[in-house]
């Protein structure tokens, strides 16, 4: 388990990654699957009857044509960036979008909902896309890519695409710390343990389906999230220690159930993506990295804003992100997205070697 052993095997499997690319000139996988939260989504949130929504400027004023996709984020994701580097000249779209139809299916999809999470009760409180129908969107996928690609083909693309799954962030901050029906049934201990069950319960029924190549991000640091300071931080600037702490429990606790699952099912590669300790770094020095700020995000007064809160009239947006750890309250810029694809593109790789 791990991402990888060592920085000379990441230089290594890098090497391989670009001379394959470069001799083939197609992507080292056929296709990615995305399933998960904010971090990842790219534009599922857009028709729902929901307030957690970034289809508006100034998010994805850095992106292509200085357009709002539905990322949160003022230009590109992490996994963003990560498609580009194992190949692929276009993204996967967004399941719910008018693109996600014929031969851009081909690529594999993003099923991603904004303020989704592992517990039910997540994208129950802000009318977003459960895990469980994110996995039936899937479901329905399979059903188009055969008609698509031939049942061959398609078995080919489920079989040796990437699946990358992003969660839990919700979970906490927007449900458990806020959510007396959770904090009082369950400790921080306890309550990981029950997202931990319903990640494994995922990945299972992912495995059934086909998948074989499964990547899923640790939690981030995430008492070091600018609004986390603000709203729970006791009029402290620094990070919140014991949301950390709850945050590192949940991550031991990802690891050790994934290195179960890989043990129980046959011919799955499972690889735990570490954001924890890379978005630590950025925050605690962000100097070492470029970075001016790490405490406040770009847009709004850089303390909490997220979703409406950050919009193109919020007072105080800062005009170049690229100086910024974080684009809003909650959500990494580009440029630190551009840092942290790194990480996932070596865990990417890694499932394939």
């Amino acid at each position: 388990m791990g991402i990888l052993s060592n920085f000379g095997s990441y230089i290594y499997l890098v090497i391989f990654l670009l001379v394959s690319i470069g001799v083939n000139g197609q992507p080292i996988v056929p296709a990615l699957f995305i399933f998960g939260d904010s971090v990842v989504d790219v534009g599922n949130n857009n028709n729902l009857h929901t307030i957690v929504k970034s289809d508006f400027l100034p998010y994805g004023r850095d992106f292509s044509y200085h357009q709002p996709t539905g990322r949160f984020c003022n230009g590109k994701l992490a996994t963003d960036f990560t498609a580009e580097t194992i190949g692929f000249t276009s993204y996967q779209p967004a399941y719910l979008s008018t693109e996600a139809t014929g031969e851009n299916l081909l690529i594999g999809a993003n099923f991603a909902s904004a303020s989704s999470g592992y517990h039910a009760s997540t994208p129950k409180i802000y009318n977003t896309i459960p895990l469980s129908e994110q996995l039936e969107h899937y479901m329905d996928y399979q059903k188009k890519l055969e008609l698509v690609a031939g049942q061959d083909n398609a078995t080919l693309i489920i079989t040796q695409g990437i699946y990358l799954i992003s969660a839990g962030s919700s979970d906490f901050l927007q449900n458990y710390y806020i959510n007396p029906l959770l904090y009082k049934l369950y400790s921080p201990e306890e309550f990981s343990h029950v997202l931990v069950q319903q990640f494994a319960d995922l990945v299972r029924k992912l495995y059934w389906l086909g998948a074989r190549k499964v990547g899923v991000t640790s939690l981030p640091p995430l008492g070091c999230l600018p609004a986390a300071i603000t709203i729970f931080g006791e009029d402290s600037n620094d990070c919140v220690d014991h949301i950390n702490k709850d945050a590192m429990t949940f991550n031991d606790m990802l690891n050790s159930t994934s290195e179960e699952l890989q043990s129980q099912l046959s011919n799955l590669t499972l690889v735990v993506f570490d954001i924890y300790q890379p978005l630590y770094q950025l925050v605690t020095k962000p100097e070492d990295n470029g970075f001016v700020e790490a405490r406040k995000a770009c847009c709004g007064t850089g303390v909490v804003e997220t979703s409406y809160l950050c919009n193109s009239k919020s007072p105080g947006t800062c005009s170049n992100a690229s100086e910024y750890v974080f684009w809003d309250g909650f959500h990494p810029s580009e440029a630190t997205n551009r840092i942290l694809s790194d990480d996932l593109t070596a865990a990417a790789i890694s499932l394939i070697s």
